[in-house]
Formats: structure tokens, C-alpha cells, sequence
């Protein structure tokens, strides 16, 4: 069921401004404990529960923790997969989703060069080939929804049918996070900021170059 909901903020009050005002302060008792846990967890209520979760029923927000909670079943590295995760959201310049991600590549103690690096990963020696292989795949599948055959055939030399599937699960999931926040004109929440562990680059992802439950 619903929760009822209020809300305060005015639309579109400067050009940064969510298309629909956050939710402050809901209502229903569970929307509550969510928006307490993740000021906890993160430091702040996200944007995107403020703007879209709270004026949806609650079984659209647990299926955004499914989408977590199925990457936890992938064979690929997790280091290549947030590099696939944050290169869509680069591609489509999802701003929000660049800063989280940014934000678990460092709670995960991934290599951040080589996420800052990112928009040169043909040629930066920080990749390998198989990595590469996977972000043109990403990139390419992103940026013309189309994918040709000779960067297909490149990831087949690198990756197993199974991790294929799994590269296609997370470019497709990343599109959905990626959706729902650039629909709602949703910005970055400067998170790695917030916990005072890394910076995030202003600049935007375009052509390729520059993670809500």
C-alpha cells in the first residue's frame, strides 16, 4: 500500500532542482525507518528515495535492492563490474549514479586510479584487455543499443557465455538506476564528499568519457 506522503520543497526552484519536489517528511512508518537508516548508512537521506521512492509503494524500492542483491551472484570480478556499472552511468551521464559508485569503489577499496581513468581506458595501461573488451562492449551497447559483431567477438575472448550474460544483466540494470534519476532531473548527492573519503570529478561523461536502491 502506498504510503501517504507530504511534501514542502517548490518545483524547479533553480536549475539544479528535481522535477518533482523531495519528500521530507513521509508518513508511513516504514518510508520513515528507510529514510533513517540510509541517513545512517550515507550521512543523508539519497535524493532518489526523497524524489522517488517515497511516492512509490515500497515493493518498487525492495526491487531496487534486489538488483544489489543479484550482483552479489556474478562471476565476474567485482572490480570489473563496477568499471561496467560506472561506465554507463558515465555514458548516459547519470550524475548520481557516478557518485555513488565513486562512493562504493572506495568503501570496497577498489583501485580509484584506474576508476578516474576511465575515460581513457583504450589506451591507459591501468586496463586489460579483457577489461577493454568489456567496456567497448558496455559503451558501444549504451551509446547505439546496438552492439557489432566484432566487439561481440572481441568479449568472447575474454569472458565465458555465463559472464556475458552477466555484463549484458549489469548494463541493462545500470540503465534502470540511471532512468529513474535522470527522469527526475536527479544530481549527484556529492556522497564521497559527505564521507570525506575521495573527491568525484564535476565534469560530464560525454561519448564516453569523464550504482539507487
Amino acid at each position: 500500500m502506498q504510503a501517504q506522503i507530504e511534501t514542502t520543497t517548490p518545483i524547479l526552484s533553480e536549475v539544479q532542482s528535481t522535477f518533482l519536489p523531495s519528500i521530507e517528511r513521509p508518513r508511513g512508518l516504514m518510508m520513515r525507518l528507510v529514510y533513517a537508516m540510509t541517513r545512517r548508512q550515507y550521512g543523508k537521506v539519497l535524493t532518489p528515495l526523497k524524489v522517488f521512492g517515497a511516492r512509490m509503494p515500497l515493493a518498487f524500492g525492495q526491487f531496487y535492492g534486489k538488483i544489489s542483491a543479484l550482483d552479489k551472484n556474478l562471476l565476474l570480478p567485482p572490480e570489473t563490474a563496477m568499471l561496467v556499472r560506472e561506465q554507463v552511468a558515465r555514458t548516459n551521464v547519470c550524475l548520481f549514479c557516478i557518485d555513488i559508485g565513486r562512493y562504493f569503489t572506495i568503501k570496497a577499496s577498489m583501485n580509484h586510479a584506474k576508476f578516474d581513468a576511465l575515460g581513457d581506458y583504450r589506451t591507459s595501461s591501468l586496463f586489460t584487455d579483457a577489461e577493454r573488451a568489456a567496456l567497448d562492449y558496455a559503451t558501444e551497447l549504451t551509446r547505439n543499443k546496438r552492439v557489432e559483431p566484432r566487439v561481440f567477438s572481441q568479449l568472447t575472448r575474454f569472458y565465458s557465455e555465463r559472464q556475458i550474460c552477466e555484463i549484458v544483466w549489469l548494463v541493462a540494470s545500470e540503465h534502470f538506476y540511471n532512468m529513474t534519476n535522470i527522469g527526475l532531473n536527479i544530481h549527484s548527492d556529492m556522497l564521497c564528499e559527505i564521507g570525506g573519503k575521495g573527491t568525484v570529478h564535476s565534469e560530464h561523461p560525454l561519448n564516453g568519457r569523464s550504482r539507487s536502491e
